[in-house]
């Protein structure tokens, strides 16, 4: 395998990598609360959609900033819809499940006809402006290690990866993380002490919607380029897997992600590749979807979620 070979695989991996580790960051939040979010897959096609209407609408007034931009609108969009999954699970007491399910069979309808009503179509234009490939000033000039690492390479999975140290520090360094793993272990024992299970809880169902959204609104401007119903198709589940094969730890989750995006990013590459050319491209399509499923069989009974992930909590009097 030749260099710009490699370089090009380890930077695609990167790419396809970047929307799993944000919106498996959010699941982690999310269900160290103690709420399953079965609904990142919705939020990622909120985020998505948002991003998208943005990038077209703004992109000549933002110029190479709208891409960045769009990244935040999506995330704040994946917090309002978000809220409508914390407000069901922990103030009506929903089944987790259930609601994550209606929010991802919610979305797709409401953006095909919020697309359909603005822009009299089934799918939008392409965007103007996408996230690009990017030069990491002075590392990019290192032997060998500048190619492959830091030269032509995206900066949302660098971006990424640093949100997913930050994840770490906050959830196992700070007050904040602390609380936020004691009401997912035992909310009845963190009431108690007078911490505030309700509001910890919806804190993690919010920034997991802020980081699903930013995952969808970094898949749409980085790999789609566009948004039609087929956009985000899986890759919600996938980052589920991730977090789970992570062991609802940010950096575990984060090398689950990119392995996930090496597996999909296998259905363009491979072709290029030894041995694996070989292989039929269906099932080089469908290898992602395949180890997603392989993945929960294998680790679901043999990770252990945070003990009251999916048990409704009722404040006592």
């Amino acid at each position: 395998m030749n260099m710009q070979l490699l370089s090009s695989l380890i930077t695609q991996t990167l790419v396809y990598s970047a929307p799993l580790i944000l919106t498996a960051l959010g699941g982690v939040f999310s269900e160290r609360g103690g709420i399953v979010n079965v609904g990142l897959e919705g939020i990622m096609v909120l985020g998505a959609f948002s991003s998208v209407v943005f990038n077209l609408s703004f992109a000549d007034q933002f110029g190479a900033w709208t891409p960045w931009l769009g990244v935040l609108v999506g995330g704040l969009v994946g917090v309002a819809y978000s809220l409508i999954h914390a407000v069901a699970t922990v103030h009506l007491r929903a089944d987790h499940i259930i609601s994550g399910t209606v929010m991802n069979l919610l979305a797709p309808s409401l953006t095909i006809f919020l697309i359909k009503v603005i822009y009299g179509k089934g799918q939008t234009d392409t965007i103007q402006r996408q996230f690009g490939y990017f030069n990491f000033p002075g590392l990019s000039e290192i032997p060998i290690i500048g190619d492959l690492f830091f030269s032509s390479t995206s900066l949302p999975a660098y971006f990424a990866i640093l949100v997913a140290v930050i994840s770490w520090f906050v959830i196992f360094k700070t007050r904040f993380g602390l609380r936020l793993r004691s009401v997912g272990e035992n909310p009845l024992a963190a009431d108690t002490l007078g911490i505030n299970v309700y509001a910890l809880r919806y804190s993690g169902v919010l920034i997991s919607g802020f980081l699903g959204g930013m995952g969808g609104a970094v898949f749409a401007q980085s790999i789609a380029g566009r948004f039609a119903a087929t956009t985000i198709a899986g890759q919600g589940f996938i980052s589920m897997a991730a977090m789970i094969f992570g062991k609802w730890n940010p950096l575990g989750a984060m090398g689950a992600a990119i392995f996930f995006g090496f597996a999909q990013n296998l259905s363009i590459a491979g072709s290029n590749l030894p041995v694996i050319s070989s292989i039929p491209d269906v099932y080089l399509q469908a290898a992602p979807y395949v180890l997603t499923i392989l993945v929960l069989v294998v680790f679901l009974g043999k990770s252990a979620a945070p003990k009251a992930d999916g048990v409704n909590y009722i404040k006592s009097k």
